[in-house]
């Protein structure tokens, strides 16, 4: 494959997993893995830079604000170095990297904008997904199709976006809304989008946002307000 792909993983604390998650990504696939360590207090940085990936490091914490940060190194890149590709996956082994492959398949071979990887669509492994992810992804996406004419079945945050498509976007923001300002806005602008199955399994530590009852809620109310916020 020609394409130039760079994946961007934004990682906090997650020194038992990075390794795992940068060792199951398809070398001879993307042109760099990038990680963004997001103020970690572990060895998420070294063990990273370790395996091979470019670190960054993002010291306000936030999910968006890691990825926005993924986006500005490759914004910088001199013109024949950019990225045709981002793909973005999250870093404590949940999702499968070797899946890849299909996630980026349709942007090159069918010439779509982006790609979702879709956990509902997948198999996920039994207590991977909790209950509130379940019914926030599909009051989410209900919401989404009903608002702006697009059908998802997933928030996942395992997907592919061509670079140029994704500064369109011009994305803002910096903590739990990330997934859904891309599709909302992917939605308005009346971007080519799919979701392909992806398998999903139990995350290595306690999730930091569905771990807690706060995270859950705030996560919700910020997706729910995301989703109102570019009607």
């Amino acid at each position: 494959m020609k394409n130039k792909i760079l994946v961007i993983i934004p990682a906090y604390n997650e020194e038992e997993s990075i390794g795992k998650v940068i060792n199951d990504i398809p070398k001879d696939l993307v042109k760099e893995i990038v990680v963004v360590n997001n103020n970690s207090t572990d060895n998420t940085s070294s063990i990273a830079q370790t395996k091979g990936a470019t670190v960054l490091n993002e010291t306000k914490m936030g999910y968006g604000r890691a990825c926005l940060k993924g986006i500005e190194y490759a914004t910088n890149k001199i013109d024949n170095d950019r990225p045709d590709i981002i793909v973005f996956l999250d870093g404590d082994y949940s999702d499968y990297p070797e899946d890849m492959r299909e996630l980026v398949l349709p942007v090159i071979e069918n010439d779509l904008d982006m790609v979702i990887g879709s956990r509902n669509l997948g198999n996920a492994e039994e207590g991977a997904l909790m209950p509130q992810q379940v019914f926030g992804n599909w009051l989410a996406t209900t919401l989404i199709r009903f608002l702006y004419g697009m059908r998802f079945t997933d928030l996942g945050p395992f997907r592919a976006i061509k670079f140029d498509k994704l500064l369109e976007l011009n994305m803002v923001d910096k903590t739990y809304g990330w997934t859904v300002e891309m599709q909302v806005k992917a939605a308005k602008q009346k971007f080519k989008c799919t979701e392909i199955p992806v398998n999903y399994r139990k995350r290595i530590g306690v999730s930091k946002i569905t771990g807690t009852l706060s995270g859950s809620f705030k996560a919700g109310y910020k997706i729910l307000w995301t989703i109102f916020k570019y009607i």
